[in-house]
C-alpha cells in the first residue's frame, strides 16, 4: 500500500470587504493540480454561485478562473479551507490524516466586513468550534462535492441562497 501523500492547500482568496467566508476541507486532487478551488468539473460550488447570480462570470465551464475569483470577491464571497496542510491519497475527506489547521483568527481580522462563516461539508462543520470562537454567525451548508449524491442540486441551491442571504449580499 502507498503512503498518503503530503499535501498542502491554497492560499486564501478574500478581500477586506469580505462578507461571507466560505471554509471547504482541503482541496481535492483536481484542485490542488490546477491550483483553483472547486476545480472538479462535477462539484456543483461555481454552478450554485452562477444560479444565485446568472449575470456574474461564474460558469466553471465558460469563464476563466481569475474571472471567477473576481465575481465573487466582488459579490463579498471569500475561500478557504479549514485544514492547511495533511495527509492523503485520492480526494475524499474520510482519508485525509495528520491535518493542520489554517489560522482561522488572523484571516478574520483581515476580513473587517465578515459577517458569516458557512462550512461547505461535514468535514469541515468538525471544526466548527474554530470558527465559532470568533464571534460570527457560523453556518454549515450541504456539500458541493459530486460526493453528496443524497442532496439534489435544486436543495443545495436553496441552502446556499439562505446563506447568501444571511450574509447581507444581495442575489440577482
Amino acid at each position: 500500500m502507498t503512503e498518503p501523500l503530503q499535501l498542502t492547500g491554497l492560499a486564501p482568496i478574500v478581500a477586506n470587504h469580505t462578507r461571507l467566508l466560505v471554509l471547504g476541507s482541503f482541496p481535492g486532487v483536481s484542485s490542488l493540480a490546477h491550483q483553483q478551488y472547486y476545480a472538479h468539473p462535477q462539484n456543483a460550488f461555481w454552478k450554485i454561485l452562477q444560479a444565485i447570480w446568472p449575470a456574474s462570470p461564474l460558469n466553471i465551464r465558460a469563464d476563466s478562473y481569475e474571472k471567477r475569483i473576481n465575481a465573487l470577491l466582488g459579490h463579498g464571497i471569500g475561500l478557504w479551507d479549514v485544514y492547511a496542510s495533511c495527509q492523503r491519497q485520492g480526494s475524499l475527506d474520510s482519508a485525509i490524516e495528520h491535518a493542520q489547521v489554517n489560522d482561522l483568527a488572523a484571516l478574520a481580522r483581515s476580513c473587517p466586513q465578515l459577517r458569516v462563516i458557512a462550512h461547505n461539508g461535514g468535514e469541515s462543520f468538525r471544526h466548527a468550534h474554530h470558527t465559532r470562537a470568533l464571534g460570527l454567525p457560523v453556518l454549515r451548508l450541504p456539500s458541493t462535492s459530486p460526493a453528496n449524491a443524497s442532496w439534489t442540486f435544486e436543495r443545495k441551491l436553496a441552502a446556499w441562497r439562505e446563506v447568501v442571504e444571511m450574509a447581507g449580499l444581495p442575489q440577482a
